[in-house]
């Protein structure tokens, strides 16, 4: 069985807009971090566990496992992109004032070393570049339990204003 043992039980689902807009982006992003807010269902694929948020600065943990191979036995390059998208993403979210969301506009990827299922949990940071009103820049790392670097990224993400009564 490849069930991750240290993930605690999460509800997904998706926070109304206007409850989203409603809080500040650090407020959001913890609130789904403690269980307070469901956490987005593409988070199932990772189960992400021991999450903290700061303004501007995300830190999360999750474990690859066998469900996430490619045909050549190594972990999904797809695993890392979730991991480090949703870092950089929540990152810009939690420097973001209340009633501002956010889309990512493009990112960029590079895979230092392979994971399997032997790898053991792994840390995905993310931090911001710069917060606009208008564009946001950041950064993500996932790293092993001994520091070593598996994957960055960089992405810039458009900031916008959230329409209200959506």
């Amino acid at each position: 069985m490849d069930d991750n043992p240290v993930a605690p039980q999460v509800e997904y689902g998706v926070t109304p807009t206007e409850v989203m807009a409603s809080m500040s982006g650090l407020e959001f992003v913890r609130g789904i971090f403690d269980g307070k807010l469901p956490a987005p269902p593409i988070m199932q694929n990772v189960e992400p566990f021991d999450s903290t948020a700061e303004k501007g600065h995300v830190v999360f943990y999750s474990v690859p496992g066998f469900r996430h191979y490619n045909p050549i036995g190594s972990v999904h390059g797809g695993y890392a992109a979730i991991l480090l998208d949703s870092a950089m993403g929540l990152a810009v979210h939690s420097a973001l004032p209340a009633g501002t969301g956010y889309t990512t506009l493009e990112f960029k990827i590079s895979f230092i070393r392979g994971m399997t299922k032997d790898t053991g949990p792994v840390r995905s940071e993310g931090k911001t570049l710069n917060v606009g009103r208008r564009a946001a820049t950041a950064e993500a790392r996932i790293t092993d339990a001994k520091g070593r670097l598996l994957a960055h990224a960089t992405t810039t993400c458009l900031v916008f204003e959230i329409p209200k009564g959506t």
